[in-house]
């Protein structure tokens, strides 16, 4: 089974899927004025933060490749720093807008709800005089926050959830630190909104559990530059003079298992592991979870073949991975994962848990291997085949990166949600008899 193909007991049959891009834009190719909520995920943000990951990644990227499609985006999220000017010109045709909802300071993303009126009224003021053609919100308290504001505006407004409540309360259960109400108000948005951008069939499965239907939804993946993550190119210098290294990109939180891929190294003799991620290298000695996983690695007796990099600029993530021999992504579970499409790009072979948006990306065997998640035997086995094969490892990669080319770089992510703007115009169209 394909990782786009997943069992049928388990697809709602009533999901879109990604299919050919539209030949022009929404509209007749009519350039429009878009506003993507991003609350709490800034495109201008460092990455790496245990609240600053994938979605920051997709919203940067998904505004620039709507922006070469000649429509003009602005992006609205939080303003978490006094000193943030009102407006950044992020790139030609994007703009960041830096709303004023609560304080400006950095505030846990699962503590930002009480703050989400103020932001949907902020952006109703700005609506009132030039509305916006479209809104996207991504995530769910984006989409409260747009929900108010279209409701005032009469606009058209497109979600995309990046991640369920209820997935992570499953695996978290009373480490789950997200409001109580989360569920609920989710489904409130999906009931409430034009139509549902997923960016995954299990996604898809999930909202149907919620009583969400799933004919308001459409599936469009997450991108990948294709240009910045290539096979060819500088390749990070291994210093530990062993045979074998692995790679494990990611926020340095419990969910993504580096403990997993600590435990699975005791089983690979000969090979190194760089956990990239977390704090920047010069307090990564300080973190919390850093000083948990090392004491995982010493007494797994790992301990001198494990380097904790810590956070690193977008510009070194490219080198790294291509320095590896295969890429981890381990985690419990993942609502998309960003980090499969990355290494596959730079033709290396990924093994990754079969859970969530890794179940589409990931092609076992092809692109790699997909295994159980919380299982080091399964995860070490799967990697030691790839590790003993070098012609394997690189026929994995060799698919890996047409793969990638063939479905998730950011034009074809951009033109697929293009078709799903231009379905919500032509509803609204057909309801209102407007031009």
């Amino acid at each position: 089974m394909t990782s786009l193909e997943p069992a049928a007991a388990t697809r709602p049959s009533g999901a879109a899927t990604l299919g050919p891009p539209p030949a022009g834009g929404p509209g007749g190719g009519r350039a429009l004025r878009l506003a993507l909520v991003s609350e709490h995920a800034s495109p201008l943000a460092a990455l790496g933060g245990v609240d600053a990951g994938g979605q920051n990644v997709h919203v940067a990227k998904l505004a620039g490749a709507l922006a070469d499609r000649g429509h003009h985006v602005v992006v609205y999220t939080r303003r978490d720093d006094p000193e943030l000017p009102e407006r950044v010109a992020l790139r030609p045709g994007v703009e960041v807008r830096h709303v004023p909802a609560g304080p400006a300071e950095q505030v846990p993303k699962d503590t930002l709800l009480p703050y989400m009126d103020d932001f949907g009224d902020w952006m109703a003021r700005q609506w009132r005089t030039r509305p916006p053609d479209l809104v996207h919100s991504h995530y769910w308290m984006s989409g409260l926050a747009a929900l108010r504001a279209v409701r005032a505006a009469g606009l058209p407004l497109v979600h995309t959830y990046h991640a369920l409540g209820a997935v992570k309360r499953r695996h978290q259960g009373e480490a789950d630190t997200s409001p109580a109400e989360r569920v609920e108000r989710e489904r409130e948005v999906g009931l409430g909104c034009d139509r549902i951008v997923a960016t995954c069939h299990d996604e898809v499965f999930e909202l149907s559990m919620m009583r969400v239907p799933v004919e308001k939804a459409g599936i469009v993946p997450c991108g990948v530059d294709t240009e910045q993550f290539r096979p060819d190119g500088p390749s990070a210098p291994r210093t530990g003079g062993l045979p074998h290294r692995l790679v494990q990109l990611g926020r340095l939180v419990p969910r993504k298992g580096a403990a997993v891929a600590l435990a699975a190294l005791g089983r690979l003799p000969d090979t190194e592991l760089l956990i990239v991620g977390g704090p920047p290298a010069d307090r990564v000695d300080a973190d919390p979870e850093v000083r948990k996983l090392r004491e995982e690695a010493r007494l797994a007796g790992v301990a001198d073949r494990v380097r904790f990099t810590g956070g690193v600029p977008p510009h070194e993530v490219a080198p790294l991975l291509r320095s590896a021999d295969v890429v981890l992504c381990p985690a419990d579970y993942e609502p998309f994962g960003i980090v499969p499409l990355e290494a596959m790009a730079c033709g290396r072979p990924v093994v990754a848990s079969a859970v969530g948006g890794q179940l589409d990306t990931v092609a076992d065997p092809a692109t790699g291997r997909l295994v159980p998640p919380r299982d080091p035997e399964a995860l070490a086995a799967a990697v030691a085949d790839l590790l003993a094969d070098p012609a394997l490892r690189a026929s994995c990669g060799a698919a890996g990166r047409r793969r990638v080319l063939s479905r998730y770089g950011w034009g074809r992510v951009a033109a697929a949600t293009e078709r799903e703007y231009a379905a919500v115009l032509a509803a609204r169209r057909a309801v209102t008899g407007a031009a």
